[in-house]
């Protein structure tokens, strides 16, 4: 993956020194040199690339490329970083900070030895390409032409993503048959037992269980959950319980006060009086499931049902002896090929052709590699889904042998899906690389937000801008979401769940694709998990060798860790080494208990470089609740996020995180924010807590970048500042003390709130009289809004909204709604999505609610 480093790296540079070139002058000729040295690199590296799977030697070189290239991105910017914070000072702080004219002279020598010893580095790595035989390939790379072509590529892709996920072959007579066992009338506990390999279909069979109708009006609640490796028995338990009562807030505040019996007792009482469905996936072993059952009705008459998948046979036959047992067997070759020509060529090319005969021949022979596996077939029909001639089947046919032969030589067990997914990776386009194994960091089952995904992508320098057409402003938000689409549509990612707009909200990986994504993670030094509790190798389905290999060669950059109450020791001996790490990222901070304080705060002292920093979900019974001042020091940062955190300070010292794209302050208390906001001018998203105070107004017209404004407080914020904000999209108002001239400052505003598409208005319930009209006045200015919550008394809706064309999603919450506006909500023309939300919502004659769609 060096090409797509060097790519985002020489892309990066260019970006900053041209930001920045004013604050890089005197070392702006060693820049130069350097970029130059890199480009000269660039045409060498997808041979090396290549070549590296079976030559250590190369490997090597491969990892020392990487390390430069990163490294003189850090020192560039770091240095540039440096003078700009500098420069905004006045003399006093400039000499108190960084001493004398002459000490800035000296580090600018420091600085422009640095650059010139990495240039030498890889001027001299460059220079030992011969002795490893590798060959400049001719081709651009990121240059006009591989843009127009990806560009092409997705037009014809595009169709793709929703049709893979309705895509089911070969399962009929098995749903029939589990159906019928599940619903039929027996008055006591009984489990079905969905057993496998994985990838061989387990998880699809029993969602189409699931969503079949005669079950959803067989039963009157359901739930779904997934077992992962590191799962935690209260949290199972809990996410059972919550979904099926379809819990209020009110009730999931209270299960998360009960104690953990409490929660077993309530599910099990829950399911011996109710008919319910409980779809446990992925039960890894005998003492897994013992774990949990205290919350199963077994052997209690009742009407509910289990239905589990697991790898082990062992677990069916433990769980239930007189349940249902079923092992999906491998394809058929009828319905092997049938799932394979739907998603591989999906009618673009006649079958009466000579081409589709080509095809059909070539796909034959490749499938019988896949041992009749549903995930491998998937995965390669998504390779050859992007192959548009018979050539390029033919270089995938050859690929395949190569893969068997190379595993074979390296005793590696290349059989069923492994193969096929380590071939669909090495044919993802360089930009998409990175991005597929980003999504290793996130834990096995874990349900992926894909609006917070691709900030995360954006702030590690993963997405570039491409040229504008046709006057269309993409942004790289936007982008994402495409990189996004291009790696369901490619069969590597699984689309979750889709927004009301139609656009994918969630996304997940199959366990066995994240496997991939770690091993060649670690083995490009782009990424490591750190575990708190040892899992066991043998759960891998890359075998020992491949894991060896996967060793990483060079430092690593980016680290994910996963905390249990015993993490300490981890997590201190992870920040020793931490001076070249770009992103960190805590997982189930909710169970941590530190001992000590300073093991939660070491990383804001000891990363120097680091752009990526997620502390969300610190445990309220953690005393560690103040963010040090120190964390204004990380001035490489581009996204902090301390959500749901129990977190009572904003730092002042925030103000100095320049390069900030991302910040999520949604924490749990009431904050004091200084106004220093407006110093990060990079920001593209801000989250404020709902409430929170302010000493001083604070100031955001400077935020030109910004897209996303959660909350802007009428109290504390100047509603003015909004005509500043030309890229706003999603704005949050929470309306807690009256605004002056409101009409007229909307009205003056003009085109730069026709970009908002999500508005949410909160209203504070002490000072409802004087709102109304304001209320009225705010909505009816965002005229093309996708989304619209409102939330606190509001009697009475725009009677606009009825002509809204785009509002598909809207959300209300104690409006207190009067009669007669049950006509303008059912005159909506392309609602697809309302959501009501408390009690007093309506008056309480309201009774009927009646709409086109």
């Amino acid at each position: 993956m060096a090409e797509a480093v060097v790519s985002f790296v020489l892309q990066s540079v260019r970006d900053f020194t041209t930001q920045k070139a004013k604050f890089l002058s005197g070392v702006s000729q060693q820049v130069e040199v350097a970029q130059t040295e890199l480009q000269l690199m660039q045409g060498f590296l997808k041979d090396a690339d290549r070549r590296q799977v079976d030559d250590a030697s190369v490997r090597i070189w491969v990892a020392k490329i990487r390390d430069a290239a990163y490294d003189l991105e850090d020192v560039i910017q770091t240095y540039g970083l440096k003078v700009a914070t500098k420069n905004k000072g006045d003399m006093k702080n400039v000499l108190k900070r960084f001493g004398s004219i002459f000490k800035q002279w000296v580090d600018l020598h420091k600085i422009g030895a640095e650059i010139e010893n990495i240039t030498v580095k890889i001027s001299n790595l460059r220079s030992s390409l011969q002795s490893y035989d590798i060959i400049r390939e001719t081709r651009e790379i990121g240059g006009a032409s591989s843009l127009q072509s990806f560009e092409r590529q997705q037009q014809l892709r595009r169709t793709y993503s929703h049709v893979i996920e309705r895509v089911v072959v070969g399962i009929k007579d098995n749903v029939k048959e589990i159906v019928t066992y599940l619903v039929k009338e027996e008055n006591c506990l009984r489990v079905v037992s969905i057993w496998g390999m994985r990838g061989s279909g387990k998880t699809t069979l029993a969602k189409q269980i699931y969503h079949q109708e005669e079950v959803r009006c067989h039963f009157k609640s359901f739930a779904w959950v997934c077992i992962s490796q590191q799962y935690q028995v209260r949290d199972v338990w809990e996410g059972i319980l919550i979904k099926l009562i379809s819990a209020t807030k009110e009730q999931r505040e209270e299960i998360a006060k009960m104690r953990d019996y409490e929660i077993a007792k309530k599910l099990f009482l829950v399911q011996r009086e109710r008919r319910c469905l409980v779809i446990l996936d992925d039960i890894w072993n005998i003492e897994t499931f013992n774990s949990l059952k205290a919350a199963f009705p077994l052997y209690e008459e009742t009407q509910s049902r289990v239905l589990l998948t697991t790898r082990n046979e062992a677990v069916a036959l433990h769980v239930d002896r007189n349940g249902f047992l079923h092992q999906p067997q491998a394809l058929k070759e009828n319905d092997s090929w049938e799932l394979f020509e739907k998603i591989a060529i999906s009618g673009r090319i006649g079958e009466d052709s000579e081409v589709y005969k080509k095809m059909k021949e070539l796909g034959i022979e490749m499938l019988r590699h896949c041992a009749g596996l549903p995930l491998a077939i998937i995965v390669l029909a998504g390779v050859l889904a992007r192959k548009n001639n018979v050539k390029e089947w033919e270089t995938v046919h050859e690929n395949v042998h190569e893969y068997i032969r190379r595993g074979k030589f390296h005793e590696q067990e290349y059989e069923g899906a492994s193969w096929v997914l380590a071939l669909s990776y090495d044919d993802l386009p360089y930009h998409l690389k990175p991005c597929f194994l980003y999504l290793g960091h996130y834990p096995e089952d874990h349900e992926i937000s894909v609006s917070a995904l691709s900030k995360l992508w954006v702030a590690e320098g993963l997405i570039s801008l491409r040229p504008q057409r046709h006057g269309f402003r993409e942004t790289m938000e936007d982008i994402a979401r495409k990189c996004l689409s291009e790696l369901v549509e490619r069969c590597v990612v699984q689309v979750g769940r889709n927004g009301s707009t139609g656009t994918i909200k969630t996304c997940r990986i199959h366990d066995l694709i994240r496997d991939l994504c770690l091993l060649k993670a670690e083995e490009e030094s782009f990424l490591q998990i750190g575990h708190s509790l040892h899992e066991n190798e043998s759960t891998n389905m890359f075998t020992s060798s491949m894991v060896a290999k996967a060793t990483p060669l060079g430092k690593v950059r980016r680290l994910a860790i996963y905390l249990d109450e015993n993490a300490d020791r981890l997590v201190s001996s992870r920040g020793e080494t931490s001076g070249h790490l770009r992103s960190l990222l805590y997982y189930d901070l909710r169970e941590w208990r530190p001992t000590s304080k300073k093991l939660l705060l070491s990383p804001l002292t000891g990363f120097k470089v680091l752009r990526i920093l997620k502390l969300e979900g610190v445990n309220e019974k953690v005393e560690v609740v103040e963010l040090p001042s120190e964390i204004g020091n990380m001035v490489h940062l581009r996204f902090l996020s301390v959500k749901s955190s129990n977190i009572n300070t904003f730092p002042s010292s925030l103000g100095n995180l320049i390069c900030l794209q991302t910040l999520d302050f949604r924490v749990k208390n009431d904050l004091n924010i200084p106004n220093v906001i407006w110093k990060m001018k990079e920001l593209r998203h801000l989250y404020l807590p709902m409430f929170y105070r302010a000493s001083v107004e604070l100031k955001l017209s400077t935020l030109g970048h910004l897209q996303t404004l959660d909350f802007l407080s009428s109290k504390y914020c100047d509603l003015k500042d909004v005509i500043g904000l030309t890229n706003i999209r999603k704005l949050s108002i929470r309306l807690s003390s009256s605004l002056e001239n409101l009409e007229e400052i909307l009205k003056s505003t003009g085109s730069p709130l026709n970009r908002i598409r999500s508005l949410f208005v909160d209203i504070d319930y002490a000072r409802k009289s004087s709102y109304e009209e304001q209320i009225r006045q705010i909505v009816s200015i965002f005229q093309r809004i996708y989304k619209l919550k409102l939330f606190g008394p509001t009697p009475e809706l725009p009677k606009e909204l009825c002509n809204y064309a785009n509002l598909t999603k809207l959300e209300l919450r104690s409006c207190g709604l009067k009669d007669d506006q049950m006509g303008i909500l059912e005159k909506l023309p392309h609602l697809t999505t309302l959501r009501l939300q408390g009690r007093n919502t309506f008056e309480e004659n309201t009774k009927i609610l009646v709409f086109s769609k």
